[in-house]
């Protein structure tokens, strides 16, 4: 069997595939747990330990009789939910493949410490673990339904989407990453709103390269271009422009950036609030509170946005398919 066959009747085996998965992730997490090395088996690359392996082995091993439930019981409507929370841990485990300044930045600053090579295999393997989940939770949840375990409905065409959910959804997306952007862009001018602290905001050495830093002396904050992107990414999928350029890499970088800046933005927002309340104090010092809840809590909104706009893109876009 091709690699392109094999990706084609992808729902016969996504089930089985995820079983599998789930058992081997779970023995490693238990052998970790039981020998001096972690194998990269850590919650956001923190808290090594046997405590950490431990509980992964039983969250994974748990994981794995859902997957084979979800094989002998396809008429269970709550075990497709339930595989989206597996999802949700895999992309837990795997966050910081996603999105991790240490880890993208080591190859452009000499100021990183080196990665670490087996998390960073790890965090891979679990983000692999969350697309055969997906996968899985598709493909019983199609088959519960009677629909076409390939797309989902019956004699879907290209277009037969309405265009207007993912209308708003890229522009809630912009709308989301405005406060972000024009804050970066006032510091790199040299008015400084939230920032408290001495030196250049956002310009750090030690998380910042040294190409970083030339652009930032000459007026150009990486991030707040960066940010410009992520917007130029979110009108792409919802714009009739977009659809002229190539499908898989567009959805490549919206189910990746969704997945990666959906929780990151939540967790900021939540952090930023409990320090803009006094519930806690620690956090960052040199920044108002108002700056992580607003600014960099705004990456939830547009994880979210961006979702729905690559959620709607891809059904709009895909082809005529030949199972139903």
């Amino acid at each position: 069997m091709t690699p392109k066959t094999l990706l084609a009747t992808w729902p016969s085996w996504a089930g089985r595939t995820a079983f599998v998965w789930s058992l081997l992730y779970a023995t490693g997490a238990a052998l970790a747990a039981l020998t001096s090395p972690s194998f990269g088996y850590a919650l956001l690359a923190k808290g090594t330990g046997t405590g950490a392996e431990a509980g992964a082995a039983v969250l994974y091993g748990a994981a794995a009789v859902l997957a084979y439930a979800l094989l002998r019981r396809p008429g269970v409507r709550w075990l497709s939910s339930a595989a989206w929370a597996v999802v949700a841990l895999c992309l837990t485990s795997g966050f910081p493949a996603l999105l991790s300044p240490v880890h993208l930045l080591f190859f452009l600053s000499r100021n990183q410490e080196p990665v670490d090579w087996t998390a960073l295999a790890n965090q891979f393997l679990a983000v692999l673990g969350a697309v055969l989940w997906g996968c899985a939770a598709l493909a019983h949840r199609r088959r519960r339904l009677g629909t076409c375990p390939y797309c989902g409905g019956r004699g879907h065409r290209a277009g037969d989407t309405d265009a207007r959910p993912a209308t708003r959804a890229g522009l809630l997306a912009v709308a989301a990453l405005v406060p972000y952007t024009v804050l970066k862009t006032l510091w790199v001018l040299g008015v400084t709103p939230g920032y408290t602290g001495t030196g250049r905001p956002g310009a750090d050495p030690e998380y910042t390269s040294d190409l970083g830093i030339r652009l930032y002396d000459h007026g150009v904050d990486v991030t707040a271009v960066l940010a410009l992107l992520g917007m130029a990414l979110a009108l792409a999928l919802t714009r009739p422009w977009g659809r002229r350029l190539p499908r898989l890499p567009l959805l490549a970088l919206g189910w990746t950036g969704a997945g990666a800046l959906a929780p990151f933005g939540a967790f900021l927002a939540v952090f930023g609030v409990l320090t803009w309340w006094g519930v806690i104090s620690v956090g960052l010092t040199d920044h108002a509170p108002w700056v992580v809840a607003v600014a960099y809590g705004g990456f939830c909104g547009y994880g979210l946005a961006l979702a729905r706009a690559t959620r709607v893109y891809q059904r709009a876009t895909r082809r005529t398919c030949g199972h139903c």
